[in-house]
């Protein structure tokens, strides 16, 4: 059975999915995700926090995760640069969320969305980010 994180998570994706396409404001992106069935079993709490902070710190976390790439940020597909960001955020923000946590969600994020291999990119990349941005923790 899935968590409300997860499930926040899990729409926290398909709204920067839907941002990356459109360029919409996160509470327009908010207010359209409020229709699937899945929005009521969320953290709703969690989501916002989410979607709004990393619609508003994406340069700041494209600027962290672009150095630890093996390929320009335009060659990921939209899905891996959504679950990128939004585990490059739970990093630098959500310092409560333990690091494995984050990457094995992004993870099973990038299984459930992304490409055929595309989790495996992910897991790499963060690794690293991790290692970046939790240096004590991840020692």
């Amino acid at each position: 059975m899935k968590s409300a994180r997860r499930r926040a998570r899990e729409l926290a994706v398909q709204g920067l999915y839907a941002w990356q396409m459109s360029g919409l404001p996160a509470a327009e992106i908010l207010a359209h995700l409020s229709d699937t069935k899945e929005f009521e079993r969320a953290d709703r709490a969690y989501l916002n926090r989410l979607l709004g902070g990393v619609i508003a710190e994406s340069e700041a976390l494209r600027e962290i995760i672009s150095p630890l790439l093996d390929r320009p940020w335009t060659g990921l597909s939209p899905v891996e640069r959504a679950v990128l960001l939004l585990a490059a955020f739970e990093l630098s923000a959500m310092p409560e969320v333990p690091f494995r946590v984050v990457i094995n969600e992004a993870v099973d994020l990038a299984k459930i969305f992304g490409g055929t291999d595309g989790h495996k990119y992910v897991n790499g990349v963060l690794d690293r980010v991790s290692r970046a941005l939790r240096p004590a923790e991840t020692a």
